[in-house]
């Protein structure tokens, strides 16, 4: 009897770009996972060169950067449908708002199906006024189906109810470092004795790092003995740094952007994540999960997708936006319950095991593709 051979699924991954953020980390774990099946041939292709996560040229896929003179070139269009036949996918998954209008007529004309995971936030208010909004809904009639990575998102974007998906980001434990990377991240950055509390994020309009600086002084008025770390860079940096008083500069650090975020949170007692609800909405925040993997208690802002990853009052605890008195408060209590706080640190790493671990995020992605195929 002769066996039948089995042809790998070939999926095609477009992105707008791959700075080192959210979104760009999963579909790099993702791939990761993919190739570990042997069931599947991935390819990937950027819309610009702006590769962060240089890792992607040691899989040993195919990787494209399909150029452009100007943002919204249409000549893109033309591009995608040579790329797609030259890869000749089974599916084209794609992550950003402009890589997936640009795939529609080359899915179409070629009869590719088209996954669109661009709902990775969750704002409140979305119209015609917002940009991605439009770009969103232009491509949603068009994708055989829609991804988001939280419920609030799917719903905020208002994605199609029969042809829409939640899948929840993915952590991968092996990143968590040796428990020794703690102490070598004090000694490094200069913290003093005490607790240290920590929040990770891009210093821009969206998170809201004004109000985890006022929280932070706050408490150190109060007398707190602890050092308050704000891990990141941005725009609205140095605008920051001078909200903090002189007195406090040696508790509150902003050590800038760090390569090795993950050994810097290994020494957090407290995870916080602010975001400016004005403006923006979380999806299921990276630097949430990795808090939880971690251990560590979770403050952070009611709203968005949060509520879906934090359990209130059981792994740390949701405040209201734009209030550094009930930040303040809620890290407080942690840093005066320590027994508390980490049984809530154990059971948040108990969550992202459970729920929020990368294999789930995998097989989820892979029961997808293989009703399509």
């Amino acid at each position: 009897m002769v066996k039948k051979t089995v042809k790998p699924v070939k999926v095609l991954f477009l992105i707008d770009s791959l700075p080192r953020g959210g979104k760009e980390r999963r579909m790099v774990e993702l791939l990761k996972g993919l190739l570990r099946t042997g069931s599947y041939e991935p390819a990937l292709a950027i819309l610009s060169g702006k590769v962060q996560y240089e890792e992607i040229y040691d899989l040993g896929i195919p990787v494209h950067t399909v150029s452009r003179s100007f943002s919204k070139d249409p000549r893109l269009f033309l591009h995608m449908y040579r790329l797609c036949r030259m890869e000749n996918p089974d599916i084209i998954h794609s992550w950003g708002y402009m890589s997936s209008v640009y795939a529609i007529p080359a899915a179409k004309a070629m009869g590719i199906k088209l996954i669109n995971a661009i709902v990775a936030n969750a704002p409140k208010n979305l119209g015609l006024s917002n940009k991605k909004y439009l770009w969103a809904k232009l491509s949603f009639p068009f994708s055989d189906l829609v991804v988001g990575n939280s419920e609030a998102g799917l719903r905020a974007y208002r994605a199609p109810g029969g042809r829409s998906r939640c899948i929840y980001n993915g952590f991968d434990f092996k990143r968590i470092p040796e428990a020794a990377a703690a102490g070598e991240a004090r000694t490094r950055l200069g913290i003093a004795d005490g607790p240290v509390v920590g929040m990770v994020g891009t210093f821009d309009h969206r998170k809201d790092y004004p109000t985890y600086i006022r929280a932070a002084v706050q408490l150190l008025e109060q007398g707190r003995q602890a050092t308050f770390l704000a891990i990141g860079d941005g725009p609205r940096r140095e605008d920051c740094a001078g909200m903090v008083p002189s007195r406090f500069r040696d508790r509150i650090l902003m050590p800038g952007l760090m390569r090795d975020v993950e050994s810097i949170i290994q020494a957090f007692d407290v995870g916080v994540l602010a975001t400016n609800s004005l403006v923006h909405g979380e999806g299921i925040s990276n630097a949430i999960m990795e808090y939880m993997a971690m251990g560590k208690p979770v403050v952070a802002t009611d709203g968005g997708g949060t509520p879906e990853i934090v359990a209130h009052g059981r792994t740390g605890f949701l405040v209201d936006p734009l209030r550094p008195e009930a930040l303040a408060e809620k890290i407080g209590w942690l840093l005066g319950h320590p027994e508390k706080a980490r049984q809530m640190g154990a059971d948040g790493r108990r969550r992202i095991e459970t729920e929020f671990a990368i294999s789930r995020m995998t097989e989820q992605y892979i029961e997808i593709y293989q009703d399509m195929v």
